[in-house]
């Protein structure tokens, strides 16, 4: 019996123990203010250098406001006192020192107003006043972070939620994202694929009568787009041949090279413009070149060479006509390049195409998916040109007309527009692909460059990209690059990018406030692309009608999806 007061006395120590001597949970008031953890030490350009007292960070870390609780960390926001304004800037490395101090490198952010309360409000971009050595350094609070990334009365899309917060929401800013040009980076499973989906269901739904072509080589997001915008493929698309510009006509028809090309060159430049202007009321068009898109029967074209072939002294003289017309007879019996040479395309269907392709109007559906999976990949390259060129050349004839700003999405962008200038076939789209990252704002044509090896891509377009979304990239050149191409203020996140989530990315550049770190918002599963990882673990337990998926297979494979 001697026990039960023993267990009362230690019931009631424990209690007094959890009342008294345990931490408080945190209360949700505003917090008191709160004092300095360092000072700056030394400024230069955009950056400076700042001394933190360990001391005084070490208790911050258990604050209730996350942003607080963050203060000092790498990726993490402080702010210093500069006359009436607040400016903020970035942590971007933290190593020790003497003293119990740490000594970080900070990239300056911006500046806002303070009020006499001590508020930060009316942030912007850039600095106009820099703070002296000496001053105090403060951390950024969430109210703090809310006033600076409080979306302005522009056009914007939220796309999810910035960290370290719960309900801060990141926004894209529409018009001078897509006037300067944007690119999506990220290595293979991080979630590129859906994220690219919603930021352009946002933009969809932000503005219904828009005008996006999508160039989508793997045929991902028909799934994703097939409630709210038109799908292209090799089955619908009937791309006429005529189309194609000289060069391209190259791409596709010659097989030599060297002065050998040359002179096949000189020869099929000839020819293409005999067959654009034969049996053609020329008053009605103008000046005509080898470049003009005007029908032609691929009959004709054949019929010109064979009879340029007849005039010929040497039979040695006629191989480069041989070669053209064997080609073009290759072109024209090959099931694969119907879509495109097929002799029921001399019609001119150019104003259906342009409608249908750049939605004019859009009917609710602003989007265009073109799917090229089913293209053969010897002609791939071509028909993103021609689609590419079509969304340029329309823009710059149609200047005086009523402006319909045009957004050219590029999937697998690193395939078009290579590093190796000099390798063979694909000019002609790398050549157009650089000449709208470059001239695209002036006609009001908009570039999205969507890749998962920027290293691979060529410099000069993606420098030309004002707005950079980059999720995770775990390889080391990749990340090189992205920071060359990246403004000096967001070298502090870009250190992050090797560490970040699944669906996570840093945004920086034109389409944002400031650079910051977002998690994306999740994807209605309809709205999903086509490109979710299968489970290994799961389907390799299950077993069922092989022979019947097997037969339906074959059955797709050897009729190009029919």
């Amino acid at each position: 019996m001697d026990e039960q007061p023993n267990l009362r006395e230690f019931l009631n120590e424990v209690s007094s123990f959890s009342e008294e001597d345990a931490v408080p949970a945190p209360v949700k008031t505003r917090p008191g203010p709160v004092t300095a953890i360092g000072k700056v030490v030394e400024i230069a350009g955009s950056g400076s250098q700042i001394r933190m007292n360990a001391a005084a960070l070490a208790p911050l870390q258990s604050h209730a406001d996350p942003s607080i609780a963050m203060s000092g960390q790498v990726g993490s926001q402080v702010k210093m006192v500069v006359g009436n304004a607040w400016l903020i800037a970035n942590v971007r490395t933290l190593r020790g020192a003497d003293n119990g101090e740490l000594v970080a490198h900070v990239d300056f952010l911006g500046e806002g107003s303070k009020d006499s309360a001590g508020t930060l409000s009316n942030f912007r971009r850039g600095v106009t006043r820099y703070p002296i050595p000496g001053a105090d350094v403060m951390p950024v609070t969430t109210d703090d972070l809310r006033a600076i990334f409080a979306a302005s009365d522009e056009p914007n899309i939220e796309i999810g939620t910035v960290y370290p917060t719960d309900d801060i929401r990141g926004a894209l800013y529409v018009d001078p994202m897509l006037s300067k040009h944007f690119a999506i980076l990220g290595s293979t499973g991080t979630g590129k694929s859906t994220s690219v989906a919603l930021i352009l269901h946002r933009i969809s739904q932000l503005s219904p009568e828009g005008h996006i072509l999508m160039i989508d080589p793997h045929g991902e997001y028909s799934a994703a787009f097939k409630n709210c915008g038109e799908l292209f493929n090799v089955d619908n698309l009937q791309l006429p041949y005529w189309l194609m510009n000289f060069e391209e006509h190259c791409e596709v028809l010659l097989t030599t090279h060297g002065p050998e090309r040359q002179r096949d060159a000189d020869i099929l430049a000839k020819c293409l413009l005999t067959a654009r202007t034969k049996g053609k009321d020329m008053t009605q068009y103008g000046k005509v070149t080898v470049d003009s898109p005007i029908p032609y029967l691929l009959t004709d074209l054949h019929g010109i060479i064979v009879n340029e072939m007849g005039k010929l002294d040497r039979t040695g003289d006629s191989l480069p006509f041989q070669r053209i017309k064997t080609k073009l007879e290759e072109l024209r019996a090959d099931p694969r390049y119907t879509f495109m040479f097929s002799g029921m395309l001399v019609s001119d269907s150019m104003p259906g195409l342009i409608a249908k392709l750049f939605r004019l109007p859009s009917q609710g559906r602003p989007i265009s998916i073109v799917d090229v999976s089913g293209v053969p990949s010897e002609i791939t390259s071509v028909v993103v040109s021609v689609l590419a060129r079509m969304v340029f050349d329309y823009a710059i004839w149609s200047r005086t007309e009523a402006q319909k700003p045009l957004l050219l999405v590029c999937e697998e962008a690193h395939r078009y527009v290579p590093k190796d200038e000099h390798q063979e076939g694909g000019q002609a789209v790398r050549k157009i692909l650089e000449r709208i990252a470059k001239e695209g704002r002036k006609y009001g044509v908009s570039l999205g460059l969507i890749t998962q090896r920027p290293s691979d891509l060529a410099e000069g377009v993606l420098s030309q990209c004002g707005t950079i979304v980059s999720m995770r990239l775990n390889n080391d050149r990749d990340q090189a690059c992205v920071r060359a191409a990246m403004p000096e203020g967001a070298r502090g996140f870009l250190d992050a990018i090797p560490a970040l989530r699944n669906r996570e990315c840093i945004v920086c550049g034109e389409g944002v406030a400031i650079p910051m770190r977002v998690r994306f918002d999740d994807l209605e599963p309809e709205k999903r692309p086509a490109s979710s990882d299968p489970s290994f673990a799961r389907l390799w337990r299950e077993t069922g009608d092989e022979a019947g998926i097997i037969s339906r297979t074959l059955k797709r494979w050897r009729g190009h999806g029919r």
